[in-house]
């Protein structure tokens, strides 16, 4: 596929890397020639130029491009773009980063009629939800929607004591036997390589655990492989009122959640105090020892720091789990930091580039992928794909799992049948229009995965 990405920032550069690991035709766009420079190392071309001018995007392919990718930092450089992009070189797909609230407010202003986006990705919007589900289910590292939230994959730091630990997966059913859940992987510390889970598998102390489950599990499973905090109430503070911490403010207090935000700026604190309804907004630093023991941190279930700053987040952070918030979940940019910081001060970093490359991601796939996500900072994935076709054009549908040739490290873990959501096993039949979640720890057998859920093409 020949992709044009628009924009050498963080977002732009993950892009990059991984489609051009696909085997597509990337050209990357920016003004600034230092950001294309770190592109060198990637098999890419660079077009040094304002992405929204007709010009550059004639020298960046534009013509015979199948996807504009635009997701520079100003909103209004990447709607032009698309603008451009239709009018100019009718490119079929147009893909926009958008972060201001009044233009996602305001769909309208989108459309065959309007300006021309067909998909609009907020990473605000995607890191809000994603730290809204982590407050919601204590005790996981990351909660994954898949098939309309009907199954979530979650991933949990096994701990000592839990009824699990030390125990072997044969024994779940035995003990739980009405919870539907499946172990998709296991990762034991120290080791980039996954344990492809059976039923004689033993957890181990530090284990990341990755299982799949319908919403109404997930705690109960949680708890088999750690101990949760089930004291009453959900008091939670935030630090910074930016785009993200605003809407995961409003988020909350929706629900039986007492919210405290802190914002460093006086202006932008007044502004934010008239957008919430139930929130208290506090002016300060939310590095000041003093304000935090004041506003009784020792009593918050989450601390999350949430400014555009990582260092101020590390710092916040700290303190925050030095005056005992029993959870701390923290952004953070750079990849160094997130493998620095998480399993040592913090308990969850979250990774605003991965996040948003995951959801860029299901609108990019081949074939009849419904949603992607991006797992172990981007060597593994998990996918959600449509089964099509009938048995005599499809390699998977009519077929029992165990007869599927899928590639190493690969597991399917659930399957949406209807409304119905069932868990995998080798003898579960894959039927037509089912929705199938599988895990990969290595996204470079994704074209083979790919390849299986294709229908021959004399199918009708």
């Amino acid at each position: 596929m020949k992709i044009i990405i628009l924009g050498a920032g963080q977002v732009g550069l993950s892009m990059a890397e991984v489609l051009a690991g696909e085997d597509n035709d990337i050209t990357l766009v920016d003004n600034r020639p230092e950001q294309l420079q770190l592109a060198q190392d990637m098999d890419i071309q660079t077009v040094l130029g304002n992405g929204s001018y007709p010009e550059v995007l004639a020298r960046a392919g534009g013509e015979d491009a199948e996807l504009l990718l635009a997701v520079t930092d100003r909103d209004e450089v990447n709607m032009v773009a698309c603008q451009i992009a239709r009018t100019l070189f009718s490119t079929p797909t147009k893909i926009a980063r958008i972060r201001a609230g009044d233009y996602l407010v305001n769909k309208a202003v989108f459309g065959d009629h309007a300006v021309p986006v067909d998909v609009i990705i907020s990473p605000e919007q995607i890191v809000a939800r994603q730290v809204q589900q982590l407050i919601e289910h204590p005790g996981a590292l990351q909660v994954l929607d898949f098939a309309g939230g009907k199954i979530r994959l979650v991933a949990v730091r096994a701990v000592k004591g839990g009824p699990l630990v030390e125990h072997k997966l044969r024994e779940l059913k035995q003990h739980m036997p009405a919870v539907n859940t499946r172990v998709a992987a296991i990762y034991r510390e120290h080791s980039e390589d996954p344990i492809i889970p059976g039923g004689d598998t033993e957890i181990a102390p530090g284990d990341e655990v990755f299982f799949v489950a319908a919403e109404r599990h997930i705690r109960v499973m949680t708890r088999e492989l750690r101990q949760v905090d089930r004291r009453a109430g959900a008091h939670v503070m935030i630090a910074g009122a930016g785009n993200i911490g605003l809407q995961l403010a409003r988020a909350l207090e929706q629900g039986n959640y007492h919210v405290k935000l802190i914002e460093q700026n006086a202006g932008r604190a007044a502004k934010v105090a008239e957008l919430v309804d139930r929130t208290m907004v506090l002016h300060g630093e939310a590095a000041d020892e003093e304000l935090l023991r004041r506003e009784n941190i020792g009593a918050m279930n989450v601390f999350c720091a949430l400014t555009n700053n990582d260092e101020a987040n590390i710092m916040s952070s700290m303190l925050a789990r030095r005056l005992n918030a029993r959870r701390v979940v923290t952004l953070v940019n750079r990849p160094a930091y997130v493998d620095l910081m998480e399993n040592s001060v913090i308990d969850t970093a979250i990774s605003p580039r991965m996040a948003t490359v995951g959801s860029l991601l299901t609108h990019i796939r081949r074939g009849h992928v419904v949603a992607v996500h991006s797992l172990r900072r981007g060597i593994a994935e998990a996918i959600e794909i449509v089964a099509h076709g009938n048995p005599d054009a499809s390699k998977v549908v009519g077929r029992r799992i165990g007869q599927i040739p899928l590639p190493p490290q690969t597991t399917i873990s659930a399957i949406l049948h209807g409304d119905e959501v069932r868990m995998a096993h080798d003898d579960t039949v894959i039927e037509a229009d089912d929705h199938v979640i599988l895990f990969t720890a290595n996204k470079k057998h994704l074209p083979h995965i790919e390849r299986l859920f294709q229908v021959d093409p004399t199918f009708v």
